[in-house]
């Protein structure tokens, strides 16, 4: 009888056993298979930034040998003539090269966008870093300031700023730049806030290091580490806000090839089979904010993975 109870006990752990070590077996898989997906997306979305990289700094040489013609340049052409030999990507209401004027919109896109994330991030860290560290009263300001603008839509701050700060590129970049601060702001400080509780700030601290040393050298490598990840995030969303920022008219200039305004001007020719001019600025700026958002995704594995082996 103790016999069979021992051999039923013994075969009961041994089913546990196996199940427990299938199980985890499922999950260790699950984990490298999630990283390998996050790395494909990451090489992806690294192809597709230099791809549009090279693309703006190739199309403004082209036009300057005649390779290609001027994206303001229509007069000679023919008013929404579909695409050709002559036309890749057809012409539009007032006969300008539709595949011209969608690759300069790709630097135009990139240049915008890199200046407001820029700008973003070294307003957004420093008084994230400050407002974390220092506390009191001027942490509760900022922070009160900061949630007062996080709280906003993105789209309609930036329509606001731009109404007040006009067309242009730095005025753009400048409207994208003030809704993105706030990002930075809240994820640098709560990082902040946590790190200058650990051992090696105390003691840098009763060292006599000072404020500006401690943030420097300790506080920064340790609060940076999610910046790339927010960053191209922010990238990929700030492409989609000012597309919505010129298709209602308060982007750039209208010289400026711009994606959002190009789609304003097709719209009206859509019902009528004119295809091709809200096409290729909407394919190109769909596939833009693809490879940004597959860059972000990968970055954000490769961070979680560093939190995983440091931990």
């Amino acid at each position: 009888m103790s016999c069979n109870v021992f051999s039923r006990l013994s075969n009961n752990a041994e089913t546990v056993l196996s199940a427990s070590s299938a199980v985890s077996f499922d999950l260790s898989s699950l984990r490298l298979s999630r990283v390998t997906l996050s790395t494909r997306m990451a090489r992806w979305g690294m192809v597709i930034v230099a791809i549009y990289l090279l693309m703006a700094l190739i199309t403004p040489l082209l036009v300057m040998v005649g390779v290609l013609p001027e994206a303001n340049a229509g007069l000679d052409n023919p008013i929404y003539a579909p695409p050709s030999w002559g036309h890749w990507c057809g012409t539009d209401r007032l006969g300008r090269d539709v595949c011209v004027r969608t690759m300069e919109g790709s630097g135009v896109a990139l240049q915008v966008v890199l200046l407001a994330v820029t700008l973003a991030v070294l307003v957004g860290v420093p008084l994230g870093m400050m407002s974390g560290y220092l506390g009191g009263a001027f942490d509760r300001m900022l922070v009160l300031v900061m949630d007062t603008l996080y709280t906003l839509p993105v789209l309609l701050l930036s329509v606001v700023l731009a109404f007040l700060l006009g067309r242009g590129i730095p005025n753009a970049a400048a409207a994208l730049c003030v809704v993105y601060v706030p990002q930075y702001f809240r994820v640098v400080r709560n990082q902040t806030a946590q790190v200058k509780a650990e051992l090696f700030v105390e003691a840098a601290r009763s060292l006599g290091a000072g404020p500006i040393w401690i943030l420097r050298k300790y506080l920064l490598r340790n609060v940076i580490t999610s910046v790339p990840v927010l960053l191209t995030m922010n990238a990929a969303d700030a492409v989609l806000v000012l597309g919505g920022l010129g298709f209602l008219g308060l982007g750039l200039p209208e010289t400026v090839p711009e994606w959002g305004s190009d789609l304003n001007m097709a719209l009206a020719a859509v019902p009528t089979g004119i295809w091709w001019t809200a096409l290729y600025p909407g394919l190109a700026m769909f596939v833009l904010v693809l490879g940004l958002s597959f860059l972000g995704e990968g970055l954000e594995a490769w961070v979680s993975g560093l939190d995983e082996s440091t931990a």
